[in-house]
């Protein structure tokens, strides 16, 4: 079968026995865990935003929309609000990147990265935050998601000066934040993935299931421009599993920032 572009291999061979192995997995967590989802590359409106929306508000379970600034004009915002609605409980709408571009001159690609000048960066963030603060309102949390999950120390230490609530990356992202910048990891990717046939992605998307339920807390990343009805499926899948532990306690950004969760900066102490 010939892959659909941006579509990882997994979601072209979906396990019949997905259902299952989710109860058995969630079935397993045997103490209080926190779990968040967040969806990157917000800032469009379309069809599988809106599919993505109605989904999580059907389940009542917090979503952390990850939005980048340049992308948001008054009239996608407008369609965005009509898709989820203002129910603050539900959406926490913060900052990913600026333009979410590569500035990175080779390796891994970066927008806030170390090719870039301080002021660079800075201007970057601020215009960044200033253009959610004016098309957001409070619905605007100070939380940013670096495009690609990198972002360097200057950036890290600007995030502190500039007076961010947090920041969100991959599991065990170098450098590591600074003290009284509280860190929130995704440790499952859902939609990224980069193995090449069907049978490694689902062998380490279950792995890194495992890994996560036995924490303190389960970050969950969705790209829903890479999303399948198989992508869909499983994503609901486990909404509906999460539903059924109580152990399990659904939150957004908001939630920990506002919760005291956030004097804890790294996952897992």
């Amino acid at each position: 079968m010939k892959p659909n572009p941006g579509v990882s291999p997994l979601w072209l061979a979906p396990q019949p026995d997905a259902g299952a192995r989710i109860k058995r997995l969630i079935e397993a967590v045997e103490r209080p865990l926190e779990v968040f989802f967040r969806a990157d590359d917000v800032g469009v409106p379309s069809a599988s935003f809106a599919r993505l929306a109605d989904l999580f508000r059907r389940h009542r379970t917090p979503l952390c929309l990850a939005v980048v600034p340049s992308w948001l004009t008054r009239p996608r915002r407008r369609l965005l609000l009509e898709a989820t609605g203002r129910d603050r409980s539900l959406w926490c709408w913060h900052q990913h990147g600026w333009r979410h571009m590569n500035h990175a001159g080779g390796g891994k690609k970066q927008e806030f990265g170390p090719e870039r000048t301080r002021q660079a960066l800075r201007q970057d963030l601020t215009r960044g935050r200033r253009r959610l603060e004016e098309e957001l309102g409070e619905n605007f949390v100070p939380v940013f998601t670096p495009p690609w999950n990198r972002c360097d120390g200057k950036t890290l230490e600007l995030l502190s000066e500039l007076g961010y609530h947090a920041v969100s990356r991959s599991a065990n992202s170098r450098p590591p934040a600074r003290d009284g910048l509280p860190e929130f990891q995704v440790n499952v990717d859902l939609h990224t993935r980069s193995e090449a046939d069907p049978e490694s992605g689902w062998r380490r998307l279950w792995a890194e299931l495992e890994r996560a339920r036995g924490g303190r807390r389960l970050g969950i990343m969705i790209h829903h421009q890479r999303m399948n009805e198989a992508a869909f499926d499983f994503l609901q899948l486990l909404l509906e599993a999460f539903g059924r532990n109580r152990r399990l306690r659904p939150v957004h950004f908001g939630h920990l920032t506002a919760g005291g969760a956030a004097g804890k900066r790294r996952e897992g102490r």
